[in-house]
């Protein structure tokens, strides 16, 4: 392991009340400024290895150290510190739908900002201007002040995109970010996030399910399987034999996009 890591999992391990067995001791590295697409079936641990990273889902033993500072098991100020600086976006969006797309990008500033402030919806003008730039990434920023439920899925995306930019975060975590939406729409979306990451150096880990996506995308693709870490490699290098171990059967067309969407 490097000493130089954005995020490392030491023996990390997740038991879920029910017994199962989220995450079995990984050991991984994830180096400043990587886009790692993390791939797996339904039930290898993909979410709770993202959700890991900020505390959302604590572990049973072993460690996480996000920019070499130790993820706390308990909520608190120190939680509450180490979220402000990684971005999540989700696969369901979490956005008000009834709140302009500004107010909803807004949500990203507020551990930076007194409390009233947001609640009152009184933003700092430096704020607002942190996330009309965030708009501007991911060129939605004509819709600042249309409210988020009359978007399209892809537009909602973006705003939770920009949310997670506005917190001008080291980490962004999308945990399933395109499972939702058209396969047009999917290619933007990556295409954005592969653009961040490059143009602000933010490292990036991506839940993915389709395999094709994670080879075009992908810097470096992490395969999980019954919560254990069973492959770690770039994209150029991964085989049809690797993904077939991941997931313990041959892929079929279910595990890829219709690639002449992609354009």
């Amino acid at each position: 392991m490097t000493d130089k890591a954005a995020i490392r999992f030491q023996g990390a391990r997740v038991v879920y009340p029910n017994g199962a067995v989220g995450l079995a001791g990984v050991d991984l590295d994830i180096k400043p400024g990587e886009f790692v697409v993390v791939v797996g079936s339904s039930g290898a641990g993909k979410s709770t290895l993202l959700r890991s990273v900020n505390g959302l889902t604590p572990l049973t033993s072993g460690s996480i150290t996000v920019g070499g500072q130790p993820v706390p098991k308990k909520e608190g100020r120190e939680l509450r510190r180490l979220r402000a600086g990684v971005g999540m976006i989700f696969q369901d969006f979490r956005i008000t739908r009834r709140l302009s797309v500004m107010t909803n990008v807004l949500v990203g500033r507020v551990a930076h900002v007194p409390g009233w402030r947001a609640m009152l919806n009184l933003w700092p003008a430096a704020d607002r201007e942190i996330a009309f730039r965030a708009l501007e990434r991911v060129s939605i920023a004509d819709k600042a002040w249309v409210r988020a439920g009359d978007l399209s899925g892809g537009q909602q995306q973006r705003v939770g995109i920009a949310r997670a930019l506005a917190q001008e975060p080291a980490i962004i975590l999308a945990d399933e970010p395109v499972a939702s939406l058209d396969p047009v729409t999917t290619h933007q979306i990556m295409r954005d996030l592969v653009r961040i990451n490059q143009e602000l150096g933010i490292t990036t880990l991506v839940n993915l399910h389709f395999l094709d996506l994670a080879r075009r995308y992908g810097q470096r693709i992490i395969g999980l399987k019954a919560g254990e870490l069973v492959y770690d490699g770039t994209a150029d290098s991964v085989t049809q034999a690797d993904f077939k171990n991941i997931y313990g059967r041959d892929p079929d067309a279910g595990d890829l996009l219709d690639e002449s969407e992609a354009s």
